[in-house]
């Protein structure tokens, strides 16, 4: 039984606000059914506290539980629960607030604000509700607040009118049912009365939500001569494992989850809980992968953890909350007054973010931090498969650089099995040693055997093998660790005898070798910036040195691969002076300082320090030409045949 019908007009502003939630709000249509399963949820938490709150409330909270009714046939959609409800005076206030004086201020503000303070304006707004447009040409709700006799009717089509009328025999709590538009895949607009589709949104929005969420399901018959049967099944799991204590979750459970969240096949290598309590509580359910994904390293790959707002899940990769160089890291946020626009969809970017943000990234590197310390192995993995990533902190993060330089580990002169940590390189560094040497390449085979390093390897020094790409950058922008500053052995002038070899005083370095020093320069001028002795080379007769802050062949490789056009680098040629080559070069040249041979020799010299260090001839042709020429007349002359009868 109900009352007469009373028709409101809604004004001219709130039909044009209502328009903007339906039309502008929403990106996905699908929300739609996680706001009502959302109020419903609060609504069934308000009326378990006024319960506990007020012994005289005549309430049933034995069964709180969520229903969804679809019917194919009139195409409809039905949510009901037993919640705390409202009365005619709340349906005014709280489902019609768009009604409300005020909406052509509103207006006015969201017309002039950007993306982020409009979300701000409207989640002012409880209108949630109002999603129902979307997917539905008329959206009526029956409720009844506990303890209240007489419940209410509200109806719309979200046109310019709404209708409430009061209804006598009301159940407690509420029950809105959609009148579903047809199906439309232009317009995102899927078959909602359909079982599956149903059960797929309830699974990916709501499924961790405290409370049951029951639906008549149907069974298929179990024999030729039984018919079909429909049963009521609780389709949402109810377990948010991040709300359960620890000693509660088996290792299997959070295997599980952890394939549900990431969509992986293996086990994750580590779990990481985090739970954080006062006047901003949040909890947080992380997972190291065993393995690095397929999209790692590609530009448009998503990242980031699910966001959860009281158990309601709001967004899938939420990358505000996890760096770009921690992208491999999944799991679940669930915040308890997170402050969210009215679609759920974006975050405001405000102080609490940026808090979770910092404490989250502590968290997984501390976690890192002490799988290092306490089992080797299982970082060795981690490692092996998520090193790369973790240095594009060390150029992103400057608050957590120092953790960061602790944490990584790298290849070196010391082992050719085992990698080093700074720490431990530190430990071992020679008495007087002031720098922590380096060397950048494309692989450890290159670096190994590059002819800059064969000073250091005779003299006991020993030297990083730097050989992923992003180490090319980070060296550059980490000034030093533990009181050492880096230094790369392809750069600069080295000192390995507690003089710096510019200003050293070695006779036979000086002796003899500057004309040929000076004709190399100028012959090889298009090519080097100049021609020197070297005293970092023991077996090579030559290699090329740049300068403290010059680019490095790989990096500027890169540059270019990446279509970034940048000036050529002249780098110094540095020549071992105890190397037969170099000293029969300067012999030949002492006798036949003309002869166009010596030319194409200082050439081969040259292309044979680029080619030891892994780098590339301009003219691969024209090197091997010469070469060839070289070889010919290094080969032993063959004595004529003998003829027959002789």
């Amino acid at each position: 039984m109900s009352t007469q019908t009373e028709t409101f007009e809604f004004q001219a502003e709130a039909r044009q606000l209502l328009r903007l939630m339906i039309h502008s709000v929403y990106s996905n249509k699908d929300v739609f059914l996680r706001e009502l399963i959302s109020n419903a949820s609060d609504a069934l938490d308000k009326v378990k506290l006024e319960a506990m709150l007020d012994k005289d409330l005549e309430v049933d909270t034995s069964d709180l539980h969520i229903t969804i009714e679809a019917d194919q046939e009139a195409r409809t959609l039905t949510l009901a629960d037993k919640g705390i409800g409202m009365s005619r005076d709340e349906v005014v206030e709280v489902i019609g607030t768009i009604a409300k004086s005020g909406t052509a201020e509103l207006l006015r503000k969201l017309k002039d604000a950007g993306d982020a303070e409009s979300a701000d304006l409207i989640g002012q707004f409880g209108v949630g509700f109002y999603s129902s447009f979307m997917v539905a040409d008329t959206v009526s709700m029956v409720t009844r607040r506990a303890g209240e006799p007489t419940g209410t009717r509200w109806e719309s089509s979200g046109t310019g009118t709404y209708t409430i009328e009061t209804v006598e025999d009301a159940p407690q709590g509420t029950a809105i049912t959609l009148h579903l538009k047809p199906e439309d895949a232009e317009d995102q607009l899927h078959d909602y009365t359909k079982e599956w589709k149903i059960r797929e949104l309830v699974t990916k929005y709501s499924d961790f939500i405290t409370w049951p969420i029951r639906m008549a399901v149907t069974k298929p018959a179990t024999s030729d001569d039984a018919e079909a049967t429909t049963e009521i099944e609780t389709i949402n799991s109810m377990k948010a494992l991040w709300a359960r204590p620890k000693d509660q979750v088996s290792d299997e459970e959070y295997n599980e989850f952890y394939k549900h969240v990431s969509h992986d096949w293996q086990d994750p290598l580590e779990v990481i809980r985090m739970q954080a309590e006062g006047t901003f509580e949040y909890q947080a359910l992380l997972f190291i992968p065993s393995h690095a994904p397929l999209d790692l390293f590609m530009r448009e790959a998503k990242h980031g953890v699910q966001l959860y707002v009281k158990r309601v899940h709001v967004m899938d990769e939420c990358d505000a909350l996890i760096p770009e160089y921690l992208r491999f890291v999944k799991g679940v946020v669930d915040s308890q007054d997170l402050t969210l626009n009215v679609s759920r969809e974006l975050l405001q970017q405000d102080r609490q973010i940026e808090l979770m943000r910092k404490r989250l990234v502590r968290k997984v590197l501390s976690t890192i931090k002490e799988m290092q310390a306490n089992n080797p192995e299982r970082y060795k993995t981690f490692w092996a498969e998520f090193g790369r990533p973790v240095k594009e902190g060390l150029l992103s993060d400057f608050d957590n650089r120092e953790t960061l330089l602790e944490i990584c580990s790298f290849d070196s002169t010391n082992s050719s099995d085992e990698q080093t940590t700074l720490k431990s390189y530190v430990e071992r560094m020679k008495e007087g040693q002031e720098h922590i040497y380096y060397v950048t390449g494309e692989s450890r085979s290159i670096v190994e055997n590059s002819p800059h390093i064969e000073a250091f390897k005779a003299k006991g020094y020993e030297v990083l093998l730097l050989t992923d790409p992003v180490d090319e950058m980070w060296v550059g922008a980490v000034p030093e660790f533990d009181g050492k500053k880096f230094q790369s052995i392809a750069k600069g002038a080295v000192d390995l005898d507690g003089e710096d070899e510019s200003e050293s005083d070695e006779p036979k370095q000086r002796e003899g070798y500057a004309d040929l020093l000076s004709w190399l320069s100028s012959t090889l001028s298009e090519q080097v910036k100049e021609v020197r002795l070297s005293s970092r080379l023991t077996t090579s007769p030559a290699c090329l040195v740049g300068e403290e802050h010059d680019i490095t062949p790989t990096l500027e490789k890169m540059y270019r691969a990446m279509g970034q056009e940048i000036p050529q680098v002249k780098r110094t040629l540095e020549l071992n002076p105890d190397h037969p080559l170099v000293t029969s070069l300067k012999e030949a040249y002492g006798k036949h300082a003309g002869d166009p041979a010596l030319a194409d020799t200082a050439e081969l010299l040259h292309g044979m320090a680029l080619l030891a260090e892994g780098g590339e001839l301009a003219d691969p042709a024209r090197f091997t030409r010469l070469l060839a020429d070289r070889l010919v007349g290094a080969l032993p002359a063959t004595a004529e045949p003998e003829s027959e009868g002789e």
